[in-house]
Parts: C-alpha cells; structure tokens; sequence
C-alpha cells in the first residue's frame, strides 16, 4: 500500500505554507534548533579557547541536537502508528508539513519581481535580504533579480527537495535530521574566524545531507527547462560550496544568465567566479520565467516521489 505522508505534507505546504497565525501561536520547529545552537555556541565557541577544543565543542554540539530530534520525531512517528492505525500518515504529515517550504519560497521571490515590476528598488532589496546572506544594499536592479534566482535555485534543493529526500529514506525523523542540520550549516556553518572551528561539524554534515539532493534538484531544473546541462556539468564546481553549485548552474544554463560573480557578505566583497554564460543584467522576466521553471520543477518532483511511492 502506498504511504501517502510524503504527498500529503506536500500538499498541504503548497496550499498553506506555514501560516503567520501558526508562526505567531507556535513558532516554527527550527526556532527551537536556533535556541539550542545559540546556547551551545556561549558555552563551547569562545574565542580564548583552542581551536580544537572548540571544534570538540561544535561536534559534541551537533551530535545532541541530532540525538534529541531523531529521538522526539521517532518517538512521534512510533505514537501515531500506534495510537492512529491506518490514520497515521495523515499525522505524519501534519508533523513533516512545517519542514517544507515550496510556498513560502515561491511567495518571498516573487515578493522581490513584484516590487522590481513597480519600480521600488528599496523594497525589493528588502524583499531580497529576507532570502539571501549577502549585503544588499549596494545591489542594483539586476543585482537583486540575480540574487533572488540565486536563492530560489539553492533553496529549492535545501528547503524542499533534501527534507523530502530525507522523508522518504528516513521518515520523519530523516526529514527533522537534515532541518536540524541545515539549520545549523546555516547558522555556523561559516568559514569566517569566529565559526570555522566550532561550525565545522555543521558544514560537514550539511555538505553530505545535501550530496544527493543538490544533484537532483538540477537535473529537475534541467528538464523543467529542457536546457542548461552543459552549464550544470561544466560550471557546478565553480562554486564555493560543493552542493549549491549544481541547481544555481542549473538554472544559469536554462536561463542563459550568468549568476553568482563578485558579492559582498557583511562588507567584505569576495570575488566568487560567474556562472554560466551570457548576459548577467537579469530582468523581472527573467526572475519570473525562473519562478515558473520552479514550478514546472516541483510538478516533477511531486511525480517522481510518486513513482517512487508506488514502486515500493
């Protein structure tokens, strides 16, 4: 028989999102993460303390929180098929729902077109800031429909392609596994002297999670786009980190833009190399034709975890 969880969470999150009433009443389970990192990081990341002892401190770090949250999301998972029977999947959805994210990300990039096709520059830098690391104040018009294709193409692959990925191998403890360590790539996963030491566990960890996903999350953009794999596979290893690469060339190729190139990250300006090819002046259009082949891309995504489902 067919687990229909992993097509249920999709759709609720492609109809509700995460709700601002749920966010305002509950939060969200990755603000629980955030605390735990935070704590762990004004105990074991502090500077007068040796580089290894804080690497020590970052990896004992990352194995409790890993620890907790596998732990809770089995003994969530075990609880409803026990108590729920064959009304399991539908709780296991409802439990796996917050750990994806293809509304909310559709809606933030298409926040920043809106206010790019307005004309209102500030607003859309504000838009872009919610989703991307880098300063955004200096980024002109095509600055910010580069950055936001940036980010629509990483986050498709780490907000909804590796928490399914990890759903379906995993369960729901795979998929809170791998929002525990995205989570925390994110929050100290930093190659900058503060972070490199006692984040090294949390990039690590993500770099593997995300091996698989990054991969697929670009063949997906390939064929929504029927174009762009020479770039996929000649340009990925461009990037810095050994995952992103692969959906953002991707989506450079299927667009003809160049993306990535020089930014600046808390006002330091890193010469990171272009790309794909073509023109690097995006447009409007060009950030709404990438929505609509993240859209194209999801509805191949939902069949495929189907397939996959009914071979089981």
């Amino acid at each position: 028989m067919i687990d229909p969880a992993p097509l249920l969470a999709l759709a609720l999150d492609a109809a509700f999102g995460w709700p601002e009433f749920l966010y305002r009443h509950i939060g969200h389970p990755v603000g629980l993460f955030a605390q735990f990192l935070n704590r762990a990081a004004r105990r074991g990341n502090i500077a007068s303390h040796s580089f290894a002892r804080r690497r020590g401190a970052g990896i004992i770090a990352m194995l409790i929180l890993l620890l907790l949250v596998i732990s809770t999301a089995t003994a969530l998972e075990h609880g409803a098929q026990i108590w729920l029977g064959a009304y399991a999947p539908f709780a296991i959805a409802l439990l796996a729902w917050p750990g994806l994210a293809q509304r909310s990300l559709y809606t933030h990039v298409r926040d920043v077109a809106q206010a790019l096709e307005q004309g209102g520059l500030a607003a859309a830098r504000a838009a872009v800031g919610k989703i991307c690391g880098r300063d955004t104040q200096a980024l002109d018009r095509h600055g910010v429909a580069r950055a936001a294709i940036e980010s629509l193409a990483e986050s498709l692959s780490d907000a909804v392609v590796a928490p399914l990925f990890w759903f379906l191998i995993g369960g729901l403890p795979g998929l809170w596994a791998y929002k525990a360590i995205n989570t925390a790539d994110s929050m100290i996963g930093h190659k900058d002297a503060e972070w490199r030491a006692f984040g090294w566990a949390a990039a690590r960890a993500d770099d593997i999670a995300n091996l698989l996903p990054a991969r697929l999350s670009g063949l997906l953009i390939c064929l929504a786009g029927m174009s762009g794999w020479r770039i996929m596979w000649g340009h990925a290893s461009r990037h810095a980190s050994p995952n992103s690469g692969w959906p953002e060339a991707a989506m450079a190729g299927a667009l003809k833009l160049r993306l990535a190139g020089p930014a600046t990250y808390d006002g330091i300006l890193h010469h990171k190399r272009w790309i794909g090819q073509g023109r690097s002046d995006a447009t409007p259009a060009q950030l709404r034709l990438a929505l609509r082949l993240y859209i194209r891309s999801l509805i191949l995504l939902w069949l495929l975890v189907g397939a996959y489902l009914w071979a089981q």
